[in-house]
């Protein structure tokens, strides 16, 4: 990818997708023109950080000028490999499993989960918005098969270990992780953890303990 030869900064590729998404609604309203007050307004990122993240990959504006909109759309299209699909796979078809086949990140143009796996008979051969359901059996005889690089774990904690196992006998680069499970894997593979309980919990104490203008501070 773009960002790793770059060697960008973890924070800023992270902020990546959210200036595309807002470019992208701009170029969608016929606006030209962007400074980065009106970008930091948007996102809720201040301008002397989108201007140090825009400096990562040279001159992308003019100083009195503001960005051109057009331009922006395109150079962050390339960035995020938009024009190249994401193939990503579900392990674990519960509630939360059934909530994201049912999202499906529609939002993103190159990020579209193909397949999904889980135990139980009574799901396996059906279908949750157009993506058919797999018997954990076929699991890395698929992933290598439809070339998955991304997989996101839905399944009970105490089995995420042993799955994980299994998935790293394929060709994933990425697990998104949605147990509570912290999970062991070699170098060559990347691990995201979502804990929503943690999550919930984190932010609850931040709100009671912390101003909005203090929350809001990078």
């Amino acid at each position: 990818m773009e960002t790793e030869q770059l060697k960008i900064p973890k924070a800023t590729a992270k902020r990546l997708p959210l200036y595309y998404r807002f470019i992208q609604n701009l170029y969608q309203s016929g606006k030209q023109r962007v400074s980065s007050a009106e970008l930091s307004e948007a996102v809720k990122v201040d301008s002397a950080t989108i201007r140090r993240d825009f400096s990562y990959f040279g001159a992308l504006g003019k100083k009195g000028y503001g960005y051109n909109v057009q331009y922006l759309l395109t150079f962050f299209r390339k960035i995020l490999d938009q024009d190249e699909l994401t193939k990503v796979a579900l392990v674990g078809v519960g509630n939360l499993g059934t909530a994201l086949l049912k999202y499906n990140f529609t939002k993103n143009n190159n990020t579209k989960i193909v397949c999904a796996f889980d135990t139980n008979e009574e799901k396996i051969g059906n279908y949750i918005s157009d993506i058919e359901i797999f018997s954990m059996e076929q699991l890395e005889e698929k992933l290598v098969s439809e070339g998955i690089q991304v997989v996101i774990l839905t399944v009970p904690a105490n089995v995420a270990q042993l799955v994980t196992d299994r998935l790293i006998k394929t060709d994933i680069k990425g697990i998104l992780n949605f147990t509570p499970a912290r999970l062991t894997v070699p170098s060559t593979i990347n691990v995201q953890h979502i804990d929503l309980a943690v999550e919930l919990q984190s932010f609850v104490y931040l709100i009671k303990h912390y101003s909005t203008e203090e929350l809001a501070v990078e």
